[in-house]
Protein backbone atom coordinates (compact mmCIF):
# COMPACT_ATOMS: atom_id res chain seq x y z
CA UNK A 1 0.00 0.00 0.00
CA UNK A 2 1.14 3.51 -0.85
CA UNK A 3 0.22 6.12 1.76
CA UNK A 4 0.38 9.89 1.44
CA UNK A 5 0.54 11.96 4.64
CA UNK A 6 -0.11 15.69 4.29
CA UNK A 7 1.61 18.11 6.65
CA UNK A 8 5.00 18.93 8.13
CA UNK A 9 4.69 19.04 11.92
CA UNK A 10 5.28 16.80 14.89
CA UNK A 11 1.78 15.41 14.44
CA UNK A 12 2.59 14.27 10.90
CA UNK A 13 5.92 12.79 11.99
CA UNK A 14 4.10 10.79 14.68
CA UNK A 15 1.54 9.60 12.10
CA UNK A 16 4.26 8.57 9.66
CA UNK A 17 6.13 6.77 12.46
CA UNK A 18 2.97 4.86 13.40
CA UNK A 19 1.95 4.09 9.81
CA UNK A 20 5.43 2.74 9.13
CA UNK A 21 4.72 -0.01 11.71
CA UNK A 22 1.83 -1.40 9.64
CA UNK A 23 2.58 -4.51 7.60
CA UNK A 24 0.17 -3.22 4.98
CA UNK A 25 2.31 -0.20 4.17
CA UNK A 26 4.99 -0.51 1.51
CA UNK A 27 5.73 3.13 0.84
CA UNK A 28 4.93 6.43 2.56
CA UNK A 29 5.09 9.88 1.00
CA UNK A 30 4.80 13.07 2.98
CA UNK A 31 3.98 16.51 1.62
CA UNK A 32 5.94 18.51 2.43
CA UNK A 33 7.39 16.75 5.53
CA UNK A 34 10.45 17.75 7.53
CA UNK A 35 13.98 16.59 8.33
CA UNK A 36 12.78 13.86 10.68
CA UNK A 37 10.00 12.56 8.45
CA UNK A 38 12.35 12.15 5.49
CA UNK A 39 14.10 9.35 7.38
CA UNK A 40 10.88 7.32 7.32
CA UNK A 41 9.08 8.59 4.21
CA UNK A 42 9.71 10.15 0.82
CA UNK A 43 9.14 13.86 1.29
CA UNK A 44 7.73 15.71 -1.70
CA UNK A 45 7.85 19.46 -2.17
CA UNK A 46 4.13 20.19 -2.33
CA UNK A 47 2.53 22.57 0.16
CA UNK A 48 -0.23 21.19 2.39
CA UNK A 49 -2.76 23.67 0.97
CA UNK A 50 -1.85 23.03 -2.71
CA UNK A 51 -4.85 20.81 -3.34
CA UNK A 52 -4.40 20.48 -7.12
CA UNK A 53 -0.72 19.67 -6.73
CA UNK A 54 -1.50 17.01 -4.15
CA UNK A 55 -4.25 15.54 -6.31
CA UNK A 56 -1.99 15.33 -9.35
CA UNK A 57 0.70 13.59 -7.27
CA UNK A 58 -1.76 11.14 -5.71
CA UNK A 59 -3.19 10.20 -9.11
CA UNK A 60 0.24 9.85 -10.69
CA UNK A 61 1.63 7.66 -7.89
CA UNK A 62 -1.63 5.70 -7.48
CA UNK A 63 -1.82 6.48 -3.78
CA UNK A 64 -3.99 3.96 -1.88
CA UNK A 65 -4.64 6.02 1.24
CA UNK A 66 -4.23 9.70 2.07
CA UNK A 67 -4.09 10.98 5.64
CA UNK A 68 -4.48 14.71 6.28
CA UNK A 69 -2.70 16.25 9.27
CA UNK A 70 -3.48 19.99 9.38
CA UNK A 71 -6.87 21.72 9.22
CA UNK A 72 -6.21 24.00 6.22
CA UNK A 73 -6.55 21.40 3.43
CA UNK A 74 -9.58 19.89 5.19
CA UNK A 75 -11.44 23.20 5.35
CA UNK A 76 -10.43 23.90 1.74
CA UNK A 77 -12.13 20.66 0.66
CA UNK A 78 -9.32 18.19 -0.07
CA UNK A 79 -11.46 15.22 1.00
CA UNK A 80 -14.21 16.19 -1.46
CA UNK A 81 -11.66 16.69 -4.25
CA UNK A 82 -9.87 13.38 -3.69
CA UNK A 83 -13.10 11.40 -3.38
CA UNK A 84 -14.45 12.95 -6.59
CA UNK A 85 -11.34 11.55 -8.29
CA UNK A 86 -11.75 8.06 -6.83
CA UNK A 87 -9.04 8.34 -4.17
CA UNK A 88 -9.36 7.01 -0.63
CA UNK A 89 -8.72 9.70 1.95
CA UNK A 90 -9.32 9.90 5.70
CA UNK A 91 -10.88 13.11 7.03
CA UNK A 92 -14.06 15.18 7.06
CA UNK A 93 -15.57 16.84 3.99
CA UNK A 94 -15.38 20.60 3.54
CA UNK A 95 -18.89 21.04 4.92
CA UNK A 96 -18.15 18.85 7.94
CA UNK A 97 -14.82 20.56 8.59
CA UNK A 98 -16.78 23.75 9.21
CA UNK A 99 -16.82 22.55 12.82
CA UNK A 100 -13.26 23.84 13.00
CA UNK A 101 -13.34 26.32 10.14
CA UNK A 102 -15.95 28.59 11.70
CA UNK A 103 -16.31 29.16 15.44
CA UNK A 104 -19.60 30.95 14.79
CA UNK A 105 -20.98 27.86 13.04
CA UNK A 106 -19.80 25.69 15.92
CA UNK A 107 -21.26 27.88 18.68
CA UNK A 108 -24.62 28.01 16.90
CA UNK A 109 -24.47 24.24 16.33
CA UNK A 110 -23.71 23.54 20.00
CA UNK A 111 -26.60 25.74 21.07
CA UNK A 112 -29.02 24.12 18.62
CA UNK A 113 -28.21 20.60 19.80
CA UNK A 114 -28.00 21.41 23.53
CA UNK A 115 -24.34 20.46 23.77
CA UNK A 116 -22.78 22.18 26.82
CA UNK A 117 -20.72 25.27 26.01
CA UNK A 118 -20.11 28.80 27.32
CA UNK A 119 -22.68 31.53 26.68
CA UNK A 120 -21.72 33.82 23.77
CA UNK A 121 -22.68 36.51 21.32
CA UNK A 122 -21.55 37.04 17.71
CA UNK A 123 -20.60 40.42 16.23
CA UNK A 124 -19.89 41.64 12.73
CA UNK A 125 -19.30 45.27 13.83
CA UNK A 126 -16.37 46.33 16.02
CA UNK A 127 -18.29 49.07 17.81
CA UNK A 128 -21.09 46.74 18.86
CA UNK A 129 -18.55 44.22 20.17
CA UNK A 130 -16.80 46.89 22.26
CA UNK A 131 -20.14 48.07 23.71
CA UNK A 132 -21.03 44.50 24.65
CA UNK A 133 -17.73 44.19 26.51
CA UNK A 134 -18.67 47.28 28.53
CA UNK A 135 -21.94 45.58 29.36
CA UNK A 136 -20.65 42.16 30.47
CA UNK A 137 -17.27 43.24 31.86
CA UNK A 138 -14.19 41.05 32.25
CA UNK A 139 -12.82 38.45 32.26
CA UNK A 140 -14.20 37.24 28.96
CA UNK A 141 -12.96 35.46 25.83
CA UNK A 142 -12.65 37.04 22.38
CA UNK A 143 -12.51 34.69 19.40
CA UNK A 144 -11.93 35.26 15.71
CA UNK A 145 -14.46 33.28 13.68
CA UNK A 146 -12.10 31.57 11.24
CA UNK A 147 -8.79 29.70 11.35
CA UNK A 148 -5.92 31.61 12.95
CA UNK A 149 -3.20 28.99 13.50
CA UNK A 150 -4.27 28.49 17.11
CA UNK A 151 -3.83 32.19 17.95
CA UNK A 152 -7.35 33.52 17.33
CA UNK A 153 -8.63 32.92 20.87
CA UNK A 154 -7.74 35.65 23.36
CA UNK A 155 -8.53 35.41 27.06
CA UNK A 156 -9.04 38.97 28.28
CA UNK A 157 -8.73 39.67 32.00
CA UNK A 158 -9.77 43.32 31.73
CA UNK A 159 -12.20 45.25 29.55
CA UNK A 160 -9.24 47.07 27.99
CA UNK A 161 -7.64 43.76 26.99
CA UNK A 162 -10.93 42.55 25.52
CA UNK A 163 -11.39 45.71 23.44
CA UNK A 164 -7.77 45.51 22.30
CA UNK A 165 -8.43 41.94 21.14
CA UNK A 166 -11.49 43.06 19.18
CA UNK A 167 -9.41 45.79 17.52
CA UNK A 168 -6.63 43.32 16.73
CA UNK A 169 -9.07 40.96 15.04
CA UNK A 170 -11.52 43.34 13.34
CA UNK A 171 -9.58 46.57 12.81
CA UNK A 172 -5.99 45.44 12.32
CA UNK A 173 -7.09 42.24 10.56
CA UNK A 174 -4.35 40.27 12.30
CA UNK A 175 -5.96 37.05 11.09
CA UNK A 176 -7.30 38.36 7.78
CA UNK A 177 -10.82 37.33 6.80
CA UNK A 178 -10.90 34.97 9.77
CA UNK A 179 -11.70 38.09 11.78
CA UNK A 180 -14.76 39.23 9.82
CA UNK A 181 -16.84 38.07 12.78
CA UNK A 182 -15.90 37.85 16.45
CA UNK A 183 -17.41 35.93 19.32
CA UNK A 184 -17.48 37.38 22.80
CA UNK A 185 -17.77 34.44 25.13
CA UNK A 186 -18.26 33.71 28.82
CA UNK A 187 -14.98 33.13 30.66
CA UNK A 188 -14.88 29.59 31.99
CA UNK A 189 -12.69 28.35 34.82
CA UNK A 190 -11.47 24.83 35.40
CA UNK A 191 -9.01 22.47 33.74
CA UNK A 192 -8.82 21.87 30.01
CA UNK A 193 -8.60 18.42 28.45
CA UNK A 194 -8.59 17.02 24.93
CA UNK A 195 -10.99 14.26 23.90
CA UNK A 196 -10.05 12.89 20.48
CA UNK A 197 -11.87 10.12 18.62
CA UNK A 198 -12.04 8.34 15.28
CA UNK A 199 -15.49 8.39 13.71
CA UNK A 200 -17.07 7.04 10.56
CA UNK A 201 -20.16 9.19 10.95
CA UNK A 202 -22.02 6.61 12.99
CA UNK A 203 -19.57 5.02 15.42
CA UNK A 204 -17.31 7.07 17.70
CA UNK A 205 -14.11 5.31 18.78
CA UNK A 206 -12.36 7.41 21.43
CA UNK A 207 -8.65 7.48 22.06
CA UNK A 208 -7.42 7.90 25.66
CA UNK A 209 -7.83 11.39 27.08
CA UNK A 210 -4.98 13.86 26.76
CA UNK A 211 -4.07 17.38 27.75
CA UNK A 212 -1.87 19.95 26.09
CA UNK A 213 -0.16 23.08 27.38
CA UNK A 214 -1.09 25.91 25.03
CA UNK A 215 0.61 28.83 26.80
CA UNK A 216 4.25 29.65 26.07
CA UNK A 217 5.40 30.14 29.65
CA UNK A 218 5.49 27.86 32.69
CA UNK A 219 2.43 27.88 34.89
CA UNK A 220 0.30 28.20 31.73
CA UNK A 221 1.07 31.90 31.46
CA UNK A 222 1.63 34.03 28.39
CA UNK A 223 0.17 33.97 24.88
CA UNK A 224 -1.22 30.80 23.34
CA UNK A 225 0.88 28.73 20.96
CA UNK A 226 0.25 25.68 18.82
CA UNK A 227 1.09 23.65 21.94
CA UNK A 228 4.19 23.46 24.14
CA UNK A 229 3.68 19.90 25.33
CA UNK A 230 1.08 17.25 26.06
CA UNK A 231 0.46 14.09 28.01
CA UNK A 232 -1.93 11.16 28.00
CA UNK A 233 -4.00 10.19 29.89
CA UNK A 234 -5.34 13.36 31.52
CA UNK A 235 -6.28 12.45 35.11
CA UNK A 236 -8.94 15.18 35.16
CA UNK A 237 -11.00 13.05 32.75
CA UNK A 238 -12.37 10.29 34.95
CA UNK A 239 -14.24 7.22 33.71
CA UNK A 240 -17.52 8.93 34.57
CA UNK A 241 -16.54 12.04 32.62
CA UNK A 242 -15.49 9.95 29.64
CA UNK A 243 -18.98 8.48 29.53
CA UNK A 244 -20.57 11.92 29.86
CA UNK A 245 -18.38 13.39 27.10
CA UNK A 246 -19.34 10.50 24.82
CA UNK A 247 -23.06 10.74 25.58
CA UNK A 248 -23.43 14.51 25.93
CA UNK A 249 -20.88 15.77 23.38
CA UNK A 250 -19.42 13.31 20.88
CA UNK A 251 -22.47 11.25 19.91
CA UNK A 252 -24.87 14.25 19.80
CA UNK A 253 -22.33 16.04 17.58
CA UNK A 254 -22.10 13.19 15.08
CA UNK A 255 -25.89 12.82 15.01
CA UNK A 256 -26.37 16.57 14.76
CA UNK A 257 -23.94 16.88 11.85
CA UNK A 258 -25.78 14.13 10.01
CA UNK A 259 -29.08 15.92 10.66
CA UNK A 260 -27.53 19.09 9.26
CA UNK A 261 -26.67 17.27 6.03
CA UNK A 262 -22.96 17.36 6.90
CA UNK A 263 -22.11 13.75 7.83
CA UNK A 264 -18.84 13.79 9.76
CA UNK A 265 -16.09 11.24 9.11
CA UNK A 266 -12.52 11.58 10.39
CA UNK A 267 -10.91 12.69 13.64
CA UNK A 268 -13.20 14.60 15.99
CA UNK A 269 -11.34 16.54 18.66
CA UNK A 270 -13.33 18.16 21.45
CA UNK A 271 -11.44 20.67 23.58
CA UNK A 272 -13.18 20.49 26.95
CA UNK A 273 -13.20 22.70 30.05
CA UNK A 274 -13.90 20.67 33.19
CA UNK A 275 -14.80 22.18 36.53
CA UNK A 276 -16.20 19.70 39.03
CA UNK A 277 -19.42 18.32 37.57
CA UNK A 278 -19.60 21.02 34.92
CA UNK A 279 -18.09 20.36 31.51
CA UNK A 280 -18.21 22.57 28.42
CA UNK A 281 -16.97 22.33 24.86
CA UNK A 282 -14.37 25.02 24.22
CA UNK A 283 -13.79 24.12 20.58
CA UNK A 284 -13.87 21.38 18.00
CA UNK A 285 -10.96 20.44 15.78
CA UNK A 286 -11.41 18.22 12.74
CA UNK A 287 -8.01 16.50 12.99
CA UNK A 288 -5.50 15.18 15.50
CA UNK A 289 -4.22 17.74 17.97
CA UNK A 290 -0.55 18.64 17.85
CA UNK A 291 1.21 17.92 20.19
CA UNK A 292 -1.43 15.50 21.64
CA UNK A 293 -1.00 13.21 18.62
CA UNK A 294 2.56 12.38 19.67
CA UNK A 295 1.88 10.78 23.09
CA UNK A 296 -1.30 9.20 21.69
CA UNK A 297 0.60 7.49 18.87
CA UNK A 298 3.14 6.25 21.43
CA UNK A 299 0.27 4.60 23.35
CA UNK A 300 -1.73 3.25 20.38
CA UNK A 301 -0.87 -0.40 19.73
CA UNK A 302 -3.51 -1.07 17.03
CA UNK A 303 -2.71 -0.89 13.34
CA UNK A 304 -3.44 2.70 12.34
CA UNK A 305 -4.06 1.77 8.70
CA UNK A 306 -6.81 -0.67 9.68
CA UNK A 307 -8.53 2.04 11.73
CA UNK A 308 -8.39 4.58 8.90
CA UNK A 309 -9.73 2.06 6.38
CA UNK A 310 -12.55 0.98 8.69
CA UNK A 311 -13.56 4.62 9.15
CA UNK A 312 -13.56 5.29 5.41
CA UNK A 313 -15.67 2.16 4.81
CA UNK A 314 -18.05 3.03 7.69
CA UNK A 315 -17.36 -0.18 9.61
CA UNK A 316 -15.63 1.33 12.64
CA UNK A 317 -17.92 -0.67 14.92
CA UNK A 318 -15.76 -3.69 14.03
CA UNK A 319 -12.62 -2.10 15.49
CA UNK A 320 -11.46 -2.30 19.09
CA UNK A 321 -8.52 -0.09 19.99
CA UNK A 322 -5.55 -1.64 21.76
CA UNK A 323 -3.90 0.93 24.03
CA UNK A 324 -0.65 0.77 26.00
CA UNK A 325 -1.73 1.46 29.60
CA UNK A 326 1.46 3.38 30.31
CA UNK A 327 1.27 7.20 30.23
CA UNK A 328 3.18 9.19 27.62
CA UNK A 329 4.46 12.77 27.66
CA UNK A 330 5.60 15.14 24.91
CA UNK A 331 7.82 18.15 25.61
CA UNK A 332 7.98 20.66 22.76
CA UNK A 333 11.33 22.32 22.12
CA UNK A 334 10.89 25.67 20.38
CA UNK A 335 12.88 28.51 18.89
CA UNK A 336 13.53 31.40 21.26
CA UNK A 337 10.96 34.13 20.60
CA UNK A 338 8.16 31.82 19.51
CA UNK A 339 5.20 32.46 19.15
CA UNK A 340 6.56 35.88 18.11
CA UNK A 341 9.57 36.44 15.86
CA UNK A 342 12.34 33.88 15.96
CA UNK A 343 15.52 32.96 14.10
CA UNK A 344 15.84 29.75 12.07
CA UNK A 345 18.79 27.86 10.60
CA UNK A 346 20.35 26.93 13.95
CA UNK A 347 22.21 23.57 13.87
CA UNK A 348 20.71 21.00 16.28
CA UNK A 349 22.88 18.52 18.20
CA UNK A 350 22.11 15.50 20.38
CA UNK A 351 19.91 13.39 18.08
CA UNK A 352 22.20 10.35 18.17
CA UNK A 353 22.36 10.32 21.96
CA UNK A 354 18.59 10.78 22.27
CA UNK A 355 17.95 7.97 19.76
CA UNK A 356 19.73 5.52 22.06
CA UNK A 357 17.45 6.34 24.99
CA UNK A 358 14.84 3.69 25.79
CA UNK A 359 11.11 4.60 25.50
CA UNK A 360 11.88 7.91 23.77
CA UNK A 361 10.90 9.23 20.34
CA UNK A 362 11.99 12.59 19.02
CA UNK A 363 9.35 13.81 16.58
CA UNK A 364 10.42 16.62 14.28
CA UNK A 365 8.29 19.68 13.51
CA UNK A 366 10.13 22.79 12.32
CA UNK A 367 13.34 21.18 11.04
CA UNK A 368 15.18 21.11 7.73
CA UNK A 369 18.44 19.81 6.29
CA UNK A 370 21.09 22.41 5.45
CA UNK A 371 24.64 21.51 4.47
CA UNK A 372 23.90 17.94 5.58
CA UNK A 373 23.02 19.10 9.07
CA UNK A 374 19.63 19.21 10.77
CA UNK A 375 18.73 22.82 11.51
CA UNK A 376 15.78 24.69 12.96
CA UNK A 377 13.19 25.79 10.42
CA UNK A 378 10.16 26.82 12.49
CA UNK A 379 8.79 28.00 15.83
CA UNK A 380 8.06 24.61 17.32
CA UNK A 381 11.06 22.51 16.38
CA UNK A 382 10.87 19.13 18.14
CA UNK A 383 8.41 17.08 20.17
CA UNK A 384 10.44 14.93 22.56
CA UNK A 385 8.07 12.17 23.60
CA UNK A 386 8.53 9.44 26.21
CA UNK A 387 6.46 6.64 27.68
CA UNK A 388 6.84 5.41 31.27
CA UNK A 389 5.35 3.21 33.97
CA UNK A 390 3.62 6.23 35.45
CA UNK A 391 3.24 9.88 34.57
CA UNK A 392 6.16 10.94 36.77
CA UNK A 393 8.60 8.51 35.14
CA UNK A 394 7.38 9.47 31.64
CA UNK A 395 8.00 13.15 32.43
CA UNK A 396 11.43 12.37 33.87
CA UNK A 397 12.45 10.36 30.80
CA UNK A 398 11.18 13.02 28.39
CA UNK A 399 13.18 15.75 30.12
CA UNK A 400 16.29 13.56 30.25
CA UNK A 401 16.04 13.29 26.47
CA UNK A 402 15.42 17.03 26.14
CA UNK A 403 18.59 17.54 28.16
CA UNK A 404 20.83 15.93 25.54
CA UNK A 405 19.44 17.98 22.62
CA UNK A 406 20.66 21.50 22.03
CA UNK A 407 20.80 24.47 19.67
CA UNK A 408 21.46 28.15 20.22
CA UNK A 409 18.25 29.83 21.30
CA UNK A 410 16.44 26.65 22.33
CA UNK A 411 13.41 27.16 24.59
CA UNK A 412 11.07 24.70 26.32
CA UNK A 413 8.78 24.69 29.32
CA UNK A 414 10.03 22.80 32.33
CA UNK A 415 6.63 22.01 33.82
CA UNK A 416 4.89 19.86 31.21
CA UNK A 417 2.53 17.48 33.02
CA UNK A 418 2.48 19.42 36.27
CA UNK A 419 -1.31 19.34 36.50
CA UNK A 420 -1.30 15.58 36.18
CA UNK A 421 1.30 15.32 38.95
CA UNK A 422 -0.75 17.63 41.18
CA UNK A 423 -3.84 15.52 40.64
CA UNK A 424 -1.97 12.31 41.37
CA UNK A 425 -0.55 13.80 44.56
CA UNK A 426 -4.02 14.95 45.61
CA UNK A 427 -5.45 11.53 44.89
CA UNK A 428 -3.00 9.90 47.31
CA UNK A 429 -2.90 12.81 49.75
CA UNK A 430 -4.55 12.83 53.18
CA UNK A 431 -7.95 14.52 53.20
CA UNK A 432 -7.60 15.78 56.78
CA UNK A 433 -4.64 17.39 58.51
CA UNK A 434 -4.56 17.22 62.32
CA UNK A 435 -2.30 20.02 63.50
CA UNK A 436 -1.05 20.32 67.09
CA UNK A 437 0.73 23.18 68.77
CA UNK A 438 2.96 20.77 70.72
CA UNK A 439 3.73 17.06 71.02
CA UNK A 440 2.18 17.23 74.50
CA UNK A 441 -1.19 17.61 72.72
CA UNK A 442 -0.84 14.21 71.04
CA UNK A 443 -2.70 12.14 73.70
CA UNK A 444 -5.74 14.37 73.13
CA UNK A 445 -5.55 14.69 69.34
CA UNK A 446 -5.11 10.93 68.85
CA UNK A 447 -8.85 10.73 69.53
CA UNK A 448 -9.42 12.57 66.24
CA UNK A 449 -6.97 10.34 64.39
CA UNK A 450 -8.55 7.17 65.78
CA UNK A 451 -12.02 8.17 64.58
CA UNK A 452 -10.80 9.11 61.10
CA UNK A 453 -9.06 5.73 60.86
CA UNK A 454 -12.29 3.99 61.88
CA UNK A 455 -14.16 5.51 58.91
CA UNK A 456 -11.20 5.00 56.53
CA UNK A 457 -10.35 8.67 55.94
CA UNK A 458 -6.72 9.41 55.04
CA UNK A 459 -5.19 11.90 57.46
CA UNK A 460 -1.90 13.11 58.81
CA UNK A 461 -0.71 14.35 62.20
CA UNK A 462 1.74 17.22 62.41
CA UNK A 463 3.13 19.74 64.89
CA UNK A 464 3.10 23.42 63.99
CA UNK A 465 2.92 26.31 66.42
CA UNK A 466 1.30 29.67 65.71
CA UNK A 467 3.83 31.27 68.06
CA UNK A 468 7.03 29.20 67.83
CA UNK A 469 6.90 28.39 64.07
CA UNK A 470 4.59 31.08 62.65
CA UNK A 471 6.08 31.01 59.12
CA UNK A 472 5.78 27.24 58.83
CA UNK A 473 2.19 27.33 60.10
CA UNK A 474 1.23 30.01 57.59
CA UNK A 475 3.01 28.21 54.74
CA UNK A 476 1.25 24.95 55.55
CA UNK A 477 -2.18 26.63 55.57
CA UNK A 478 -1.53 28.48 52.29
CA UNK A 479 -0.51 25.29 50.46
CA UNK A 480 -2.87 22.80 52.11
CA UNK A 481 -5.51 22.95 49.34
CA UNK A 482 -2.93 22.34 46.61
CA UNK A 483 -1.70 19.30 48.55
CA UNK A 484 -5.18 17.80 48.48
CA UNK A 485 -6.16 18.51 52.08
CA UNK A 486 -9.86 19.32 52.46
CA UNK A 487 -10.29 19.90 56.21
CA UNK A 488 -7.88 21.08 58.91
CA UNK A 489 -8.28 20.14 62.60
CA UNK A 490 -6.19 22.33 64.88
CA UNK A 491 -5.67 21.54 68.57
CA UNK A 492 -3.80 23.78 71.00
CA UNK A 493 -3.77 24.75 74.67
CA UNK A 494 -3.36 27.92 76.74
CA UNK A 495 -4.16 31.16 74.84
CA UNK A 496 -4.26 29.15 71.62
CA UNK A 497 -4.22 30.99 68.33
CA UNK A 498 -3.29 28.06 66.12
CA UNK A 499 -6.75 27.41 64.62
CA UNK A 500 -7.35 31.10 63.96
CA UNK A 501 -3.94 31.64 62.37
CA UNK A 502 -4.44 28.66 60.07
CA UNK A 503 -7.95 29.85 59.16
CA UNK A 504 -6.59 33.26 58.25
CA UNK A 505 -4.27 31.71 55.62
CA UNK A 506 -6.67 29.28 53.94
CA UNK A 507 -10.23 29.00 52.67
CA UNK A 508 -10.46 25.36 53.79
CA UNK A 509 -12.75 24.59 56.74
CA UNK A 510 -10.82 24.74 60.04
CA UNK A 511 -12.03 22.96 63.16
CA UNK A 512 -10.53 24.04 66.49
CA UNK A 513 -9.99 21.82 69.52
CA UNK A 514 -9.18 23.63 72.82
CA UNK A 515 -6.83 21.63 75.05
CA UNK A 516 -6.55 21.73 78.82
CA UNK A 517 -2.92 22.78 79.26
CA UNK A 518 -2.96 25.53 81.91
CA UNK A 519 -4.25 26.37 85.40
CA UNK A 520 -7.42 27.64 83.68
CA UNK A 521 -8.31 24.05 82.67
CA UNK A 522 -8.68 24.84 78.96
CA UNK A 523 -11.09 27.74 79.35
CA UNK A 524 -8.39 30.10 78.01
CA UNK A 525 -7.92 27.90 74.93
CA UNK A 526 -11.68 27.62 74.39
CA UNK A 527 -12.19 31.38 74.37
CA UNK A 528 -9.19 32.16 72.18
CA UNK A 529 -10.28 29.52 69.67
CA UNK A 530 -13.97 30.28 69.48
CA UNK A 531 -13.87 34.08 69.66
CA UNK A 532 -12.70 34.82 66.14
CA UNK A 533 -13.10 38.11 64.27
CA UNK A 534 -15.75 38.26 61.49
CA UNK A 535 -14.68 36.58 58.24
CA UNK A 536 -12.24 34.11 59.87
CA UNK A 537 -14.45 31.22 61.02
CA UNK A 538 -13.23 28.40 63.22
CA UNK A 539 -15.68 25.63 64.08
CA UNK A 540 -14.81 25.20 67.77
CA UNK A 541 -15.35 21.91 69.59
CA UNK A 542 -15.44 21.13 73.30
CA UNK A 543 -12.31 20.97 75.45
CA UNK A 544 -10.14 17.85 75.36
CA UNK A 545 -10.56 14.37 73.91
CA UNK A 546 -14.32 14.61 73.41
CA UNK A 547 -13.76 17.77 71.39
CA UNK A 548 -11.01 16.10 69.33
CA UNK A 549 -13.27 13.17 68.50
CA UNK A 550 -16.12 15.48 67.57
CA UNK A 551 -13.76 17.45 65.35
CA UNK A 552 -13.07 14.26 63.44
CA UNK A 553 -16.78 13.44 63.21
CA UNK A 554 -17.49 16.91 61.85
CA UNK A 555 -14.64 16.61 59.36
CA UNK A 556 -16.11 13.28 58.20
CA UNK A 557 -19.55 14.88 57.81
CA UNK A 558 -18.05 17.63 55.64
CA UNK A 559 -16.26 15.11 53.45
CA UNK A 560 -19.32 12.87 53.39
CA UNK A 561 -21.27 15.52 51.51
CA UNK A 562 -19.48 14.45 48.33
CA UNK A 563 -18.28 10.98 49.27
CA UNK A 564 -20.91 8.27 49.50
CA UNK A 565 -18.49 5.83 51.11
CA UNK A 566 -17.82 8.21 54.01
CA UNK A 567 -21.52 9.04 54.29
CA UNK A 568 -22.29 5.33 54.61
CA UNK A 569 -19.58 4.91 57.26
CA UNK A 570 -21.11 7.78 59.26
CA UNK A 571 -24.54 6.18 59.09
CA UNK A 572 -23.02 2.95 60.41
CA UNK A 573 -21.31 4.93 63.18
CA UNK A 574 -24.66 6.47 64.20
CA UNK A 575 -26.33 3.06 64.26
CA UNK A 576 -23.59 1.65 66.45
CA UNK A 577 -23.97 4.53 68.92
CA UNK A 578 -27.70 3.88 69.13
CA UNK A 579 -27.10 0.18 69.66
CA UNK A 580 -24.63 0.94 72.45
CA UNK A 581 -27.23 3.04 74.24
CA UNK A 582 -29.78 0.30 73.77
CA UNK A 583 -27.45 -2.30 75.23
CA UNK A 584 -26.72 -0.07 78.23
CA UNK A 585 -30.44 0.35 78.82
CA UNK A 586 -30.88 -3.40 78.70
CA UNK A 587 -28.01 -3.77 81.19
CA UNK A 588 -29.70 -1.33 83.60
CA UNK A 589 -32.88 -3.39 83.51
CA UNK A 590 -31.22 -6.58 84.88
Amino acid sequence: MKVLVIGSGGREHALVWKLRQSEKVKQIYCAPGNAGIRRQADCIDIAANDLQGLLAFALKEKIDLTVVGPEDPLTLGIVDLFEENGLRIFGPSKQAAELEGSKVFTKNFLKKYNIPSASYKVFTKRGAARKYIDKIGAPCVVKADGLAAGKGVIVAHTKAEAKKAVDLIMKDKAFGEAGNQVIIEEFLTGEEASFIAFTDGKTVLPLPSSQDHKAIFEGDRGPNTGGMGAYSPAPVVTRELEMRIMNEVMLPTIRGMEAEGRPYKGMLYAGMMINGDRMDVLEFNCRFGDPECQPLMMRLKSDLVEIFEAAIDERLEEVELEIDPRPAVCVVMASQGYPGKYVTGKPITGFVKASHMKNVMVFHAGTAIKNRRTVTAGGRVLGVTAIGQDIASAIKTAYEAVGVIHWDGCYYRRDIGYKALQRMRKKDAPAVAIVMGSDSDLPVMEAAADFLSSVDIKHKLMISSAHRTPDAAASFAKNARDEGIKVIIAGAGMAAHLAGVLASHTTLPVIGVPIDASPLNGLDALLSTVQMPPGIPVATMGIGKAGARNAAVLAARILGLEDQKIAAALEQFSREMAEQVSRKNEALGR
